[in-house]
């Protein structure tokens, strides 16, 4: 048995929204430690160039996409994952949406069905899929990434927020249930973070000054300093962690 609490060697981990970003860095941290890493996302060709960067490194990984709102998707990436591997023992769900970036009261219905869709319709299917082939093999791990905004509602982000604080109940409602056939679940609630999803926020310099006001770190993360976080919800070092949301935000929500 190996010393090493966050070796993953053996185990096959599922990233969805790995093209790029959080995504990214957390599948190619994963495989760094051992994993044999399934990079998924909605454009496969995104997906297979981060495939690509991981077995450059000397790591294992494949590409899937999967459009983790639509139902079909999903059923087929966790089929094409049993019929090949046999077998699934991480689980993050990445992969959000954010369409709306404005008063709340002006989201459109349109809007409000693509965030709901991916981000709780998506959220709970990938996970009650992934719990299943995981009991078969006797456990696993699942990561939800939610938000601070989950707790504190971000500004001109309220459909949004409103998801990620249902993925936090989420995994609480996961965790409490499968917690007895050792299937951890557990969340990640990221702060600002420089991705592209949070450019509305980091490329407008008044909003970003806001921002980091309240943030006692004063700076904005990087992709890479949440992968940390990850790899230890995902590994041995973290046996006895369920439910948890683990904040990796800068000290914001301390303010």
């Amino acid at each position: 048995m190996s010393t090493n609490l966050f070796d993953l060697s053996g185990k096959v981990a599922l990233v969805t929204g790995a093209s790029r970003g959080i995504g990214e860095n957390i599948a190619r941290t994963l495989a760094d430690n051992g994993a044999h890493v399934i990079v998924s996302s909605r454009k496969i060709e995104g997906c297979e160039a981060v495939a690509q960067r991981i077995r450059d490194n000397g790591g294992s990984a494949e590409a899937i996409a999967c459009h983790i709102g639509e139902m079909d998707q999903i059923d087929a990436i966790f089929k094409a994952i049993e019929e090949k591997h046999g077998r699934l023992d991480i689980l993050v769900n990445n992969a959000a949406t954010n369409p709306h970036f404005g008063p709340i009261e002006s989201t459109d219905v349109s809007a409000f069905q693509k965030t709901v869709d991916v981000n709780i319709r998506g959220y709970f299917f990938m996970s009650a899929r992934g719990a299943t082939l995981m009991k078969k093999q006797g456990g696993g791990a699942i990561v939800n990434v939610a938000s601070v905004n989950g707790v504190i509602p971000g500004h001109f982000q309220g459909i949004y927020s409103i998801t990620k604080a249902a993925v936090i109940s989420m995994t609480k409602a996961f965790a409490k249930e499968l917690g007895a056939q050792n299937v951890r679940v557990n969340a990640l609630l990221p702060g600002l973070t420089d991705t592209k999803f949070a450019g509305a926020i980091t490329t407008n310099d008044s909003i970003k000054k806001q921002a980091l006001m309240h943030i006692p770190m004063n700076r904005v993360a990087d992709p890479s300093e949440m992968a940390g976080a990850v790899l230890y919800l995902v590994s041995g070092a973290s046996s006895y962690t369920t439910g948890t949301c683990l904040n990796v935000d800068g000290g914001y929500l301390t303010v």
